[in-house]
């Protein structure tokens, strides 16, 4: 679960390292955010220069940038409709733009199984999903 003031870490290549999540978007009053849930956040931290030499100045972030993401891993166990329970190490999210499409261009790390239905694209950049 995702909550105001969330930090998350940012598994592609946009230039990002740490995000904080400012506001969950979705249906109604909600307040946590779960897998596959779009969120605002604020870039907290960056990745140095030498790990984003191929990756295009236009994608690049800086620190304080508002972006919105899609949370692609929680450390919230969560059960799926087959009664298998889920549970990740780390809070994980993905940087994208208004129309939903990854800003990076590759994933590192899992992703979650339930991001097939609105982001086949982050699920297709994936090395595994689970």
């Amino acid at each position: 679960m995702i909550y105001l003031k969330s930090v998350l870490n940012v598994i592609d290549n946009s230039g990002a390292a740490l995000v904080e999540c400012v506001n969950v978007l979705g249906k109604g009053n909600k307040t946590a955010g779960r897998v596959g849930d779009r969120i605002v956040v604020v870039v907290q931290s960056i990745r140095s220069a030498k790990l984003l030499a191929q990756t295009s100045a236009q994608n690049r972030v800086q620190r304080g940038d508002v972006r919105h993401a899609v949370i692609v891993r929680t450390k919230k166990e969560f059960q799926r409709q087959d009664g298998t329970v889920v549970r990740f190490d780390d809070n994980a999210c993905v940087l994208i733009n208004k129309q939903g499409e990854p800003i990076g261009t590759r994933i590192m790390g899992v992703v979650a199984r339930e991001l097939q239905q609105g982001y086949a694209k982050i699920v297709a950049l994936a090395p595994k999903v689970v």
